[in-house]
């Protein structure tokens, strides 16, 4: 990555939900510049700067090809393999292959649509905040689950979780909601994990350990439906 995409990264416009943290921020540092006799400041600005880099939105650029999955998040794959779908999401007790994305406080924590389609359901289950990266964190944890039904049919599921330090979850999409790969449709504050179970006829393209980049890394190819019987 050169410099200047690396600045445009850093630099970019901060998500709506970081608004009232970063205007918060300089109001400490203001009134403890102009107020308090300046020992607020500087805990103001670091915050304030601290803010603008968590809750950064960069432009992303799906790739040019249809048919495949992309990532709903940026970060590092902590899990894939079969995985039973969120029960609340009604999408059968069949397991699917599930791709886990953890996301530290230094990725972007913007969520994306892996594909176009219709979103059919979001449920909110209250929970538990362990670590994210851990496993039953899939079951134990607060999560948004989100249903969406491609043209083919098929049904994808995104499961936006909570972790350690993360205590809200924002989702603006809403059931009946056309939507398009690599679209946002929420953000997760303070760390997180983002799940997403592939439907069937999907071929996996990513590992254990791999970086991912919200909205552009392919995470599995969509292999043609076999005609029923």
């Amino acid at each position: 990555m050169s410099l200047i995409s690396s600045l445009r990264l850093v630099l970019s416009r901060p998500h709506p939900a970081g608004r009232p943290f970063i205007y918060g921020g300089l109001a400490v540092a203001v009134i403890g510049g102009l107020l308090l006799g300046g020992w607020l400041f500087w805990p103001g600005v670091l915050f304030t700067l601290f803010c603008l880099y968590f809750f950064r939105d960069p432009e992303r650029v799906p790739p040019p090809r249809g048919q495949v999955v992309l990532a709903p998040a940026d970060g590092r794959v902590v899990m894939a393999g079969p995985a039973v779908p969120p029960e609340e999401l009604g999408l059968g007790p069949a397991p699917r292959y599930r791709v886990c994305i953890f996301l530290s406080v230094l990725d972007v924590h913007v969520n994306r649509m892996p594909v176009d389609g219709v979103v059919t359901r979001i449920a909110y289950r209250h929970g538990a905040f362990l670590n994210a990266s851990l496993d039953k964190a899939s079951v134990d944890n607060e999560r948004n689950a989100l249903a969406i039904r491609m043209p083919d049919g098929r049904d994808v599921a995104v499961v936006q979780i909570a972790g350690l330090i993360a205590r809200r979850i924002l989702c603006h999409v809403r059931e009946g909601d056309q939507v398009q790969a690599g679209d946002r449709f929420g953000i997760i504050r303070f760390g997180s994990r983002t799940d997403v179970y592939l439907p069937e006829g999907a071929r996996p393209l990513v590992a254990v350990g791999q970086l991912m980049i919200g909205g552009e890394t392919v995470v599995a190819e969509l292999l043609p439906m076999a005609n029923p019987a």
